[in-house]
């Protein structure tokens, strides 16, 4: 098992406050759990087949209990069978390759809805500001990477945040309304930890302004799922197309592309993004919008 593999996708960002490497390459994650908050602490050693896990905290307990989850233990590698040669190849690159299941809807759900329509560098710029401004300090040793770590904040703060903060945050009015209306369900949305797929897909998106990509991305990190295909996506068609049959694709394309491995397609995605055979540039980098001036 490969823990940068594993729990990357959990990570927002190098300036992430809810989840930073240590110096001894120990992974700490700050999380709301239904308990409270927690601070978790993971260190693998490879040679001997072991992670350390340590937590601190109110929800100290509710995060060492689903540590097997969050590390991939619930997720059925053995699924997986490859139907492409470069699939094949990153497939044998990546054996600690494992799907995280974090149990937390609500803590993948609001990042996603602030990745929606923008760069990953505008959505990281504003996770870590609310995350600054609205959240909490991580619980945790004092010399250590958890004091400079911070809890994601409780919905009611989410709904507090002003209009104009968003703005100073780069964040559009569509955005900020949709995470406003999903803070008002929290708790229905965080029933679909437990749901299959397609019914937590269902329930996610029965919210306006949350479409089949966000979904997808929220189910990814807090249910594992191994078979909810980012529909949606600017740059995903493109490569999966281009890895598979060299050349881009639009969404209709990639599933088709990706049928053989129905059940295991979000797999399959991440093999291929892996295998880092992606299409030559065609545009411009986007230039990001200012909002604070809108």
């Amino acid at each position: 098992m490969d823990l940068a593999l594993v729990l990357g996708p959990l990570r927002r960002g190098s300036g992430d406050p809810a989840l930073r490497i240590g110096p001894d390459d120990a992974y700490w994650r700050a999380s709301r759990t239904p308990e409270g908050p927690g601070t978790l602490r993971l260190y693998a050693r490879p040679t001997e087949g072991v992670v350390e896990a340590e937590a601190w905290g109110a929800g100290a307990g509710w995060l060492l209990d689903r540590v097997p989850a969050l590390l991939g233990g619930e997720d059925e590698v053995t699924a997986f069978v490859p139907r492409h040669r470069i699939v094949y190849a990153a497939h044998r690159r990546h054996p600690g390759l494992r799907l995280t299941r974090t149990g937390l809807v609500m803590e993948a759900l609001l990042p996603a809805i602030l990745e929606q329509r923008v760069t990953t560098g505008e959505a990281y710029r504003a996770w870590r500001l609310v995350l600054t401004r609205h959240g909490e300090p991580a619980p945790g040793p004092a010399e250590s990477p958890a004091a400079r770590m911070r809890v994601p904040p409780e919905p009611r703060a989410w709904a507090l945040i002003p209009s104009w903060e968003w703005h100073r945050y780069g964040v559009d009015g569509h955005r900020s309304s949709t995470i406003l209306r999903a803070v008002r369900v929290a708790g229905r949305m965080e029933e679909a930890a437990g749901m299959t797929a397609q019914a937590a897909v269902r329930r996610l998106t029965a919210v306006p302004g949350i479409g089949p990509w966000t979904a997808a991305e929220t189910l990814q990190r807090s249910n594992g799922a191994p078979d909810v295909v980012s529909v949606g996506d600017l740059h995903l068609p493109g490569v999966v197309g281009y890895a598979l049959t060299g050349e881009r694709t639009d969404d209709a394309g990639m599933l088709e592309l990706l049928e053989p491995y129905r059940g295991q397609r979000h797999r399959a995605c991440r093999l291929i993004l892996l295998s880092g055979r992606v299409p030559p540039r065609r545009h411009p980098r986007y230039a990001p919008l200012d909002y604070r001036d809108m």
